[in-house]
């Protein structure tokens, strides 16, 4: 395809026609020639974040949005709108265009979410598909959550598993005649799409007391247990035989040796709460996997993080999946 933005045609027809738009929020929808968007909260107060993609090699769109709107709940907050950058290469087709917008309208509608702007894009810049996500929310309480909120004596709730993420990345990586996996192996990891989301959880834990969250991404469980502890100025001991880690994980990690606990986990969320049983056994409740790996300790000062064995956590460096 031609260098530059998509033709007024390509755009109706590759991207705004696969759009919902559901938000009384939302004032203003895009549209051919649109360059704005409007977003009306009830409160006043809006929650934004930014993030790109551009690791994944598939399952692009999907990451697209709920790795935005995972960020706008580890803050306590709904998503409203996405805007959506899509940096596309010469050699894309039409029909990979589609798929990605596919994918972004399927997990937006997952997400209760509406597309509300952005910018496409043909380049030479990128060899592959990029993208970029800004999200607009409403906090769901008078409360804004930041991970400074954990507090002395508050659980430490980790949602899912490690590695989810990353996980899927890896997969992608191994040549199709490789055999370290077996086709159930291979669908699991595909499943791991579909648990990529962690704003159910991030909306429960807000409206259940959660003192602080954070979604975990580059740096792995470690990276971001050591961000939280950081951020709040408070130490914490975890047992690392507590953190979930599927076998086909633990496979994958080990084939490419990586440190699963270090790896990139978009879907898994950690969460501070004074009631951590409480809130776990509520998550899984509702479908969620939960488990309490570790608490705040005011013993130790903000980026102490120590293992039950007393081992120490490092602060994060580069996430595991550029070893491979």
């Amino acid at each position: 395809m031609r260098v530059g933005k998509l033709s007024n045609e390509q755009l109706d027809k590759l991207i705004l026609s696969k759009l919902r738009h559901t938000r009384s929020e939302v004032v203003c929808a895009p549209s051919v020639g649109v360059d704005c968007t409007a977003v009306e909260l009830k409160n006043g107060l809006a929650v934004l974040s930014c993030d790109p993609i551009t690791a994944a090699e598939t399952g692009v769109g999907r990451l697209t949005v709920n790795v935005s709107c995972n960020d706008a709940a580890a803050s306590g907050a709904e998503p409203i709108g996405l805007m959506i950058t899509l940096l596309l290469p010469p050699s894309v087709t039409e029909e990979e265009i589609g798929a990605v917008m596919d994918e972004i309208a399927e997990a937006a509608a997952a997400a209760n979410v509406d597309i509300i702007g952005g910018h496409t894009e043909i380049t030479p810049a990128v060899n592959r598909i990029v993208t970029c996500a800004t999200v607009i929310a409403s906090p769901v309480t008078p409360e804004f959550i930041t991970p400074k909120g954990m507090r002395d004596g508050d659980a430490i709730i980790m949602t899912k598993h490690a590695g989810l993420e990353g996980a899927m990345i890896l997969a992608d990586k191994l040549p199709k005649t490789s055999r370290l996996l077996s086709r159930a192996e291979r669908e699991e990891v595909r499943g791991f799409a579909d648990e990529t989301s962690v704003v159910r959880e991030g909306l429960i834990a807000a409206k259940h007391g959660a003192h602080a969250m954070h979604d975990v991404t580059e740096g792995g469980i470690m990276g971001a247990l050591w961000e939280m502890s950081t951020a709040s100025g408070v130490g914490v001991r975890f047992d690392l035989e507590a953190i979930p880690v599927r076998p086909v994980v633990k496979k994958l990690c080990a084939h490419y040796g990586i440190d699963v606990y270090k790896l990139i986990s978009s879907g898994s969320m950690l969460i501070a709460s004074p009631s951590g049983v409480e809130l776990a056994q509520l998550l899984e409740t509702y479908g969620i996997p939960a488990a309490v790996i570790g608490y705040a300790d005011g013993n130790l000062a903000g980026g102490e993080c120590v293992d039950i064995t007393g081992m120490r956590l490092d602060p994060p460096e580069a996430d595991e999946i550029y070893k491979a």
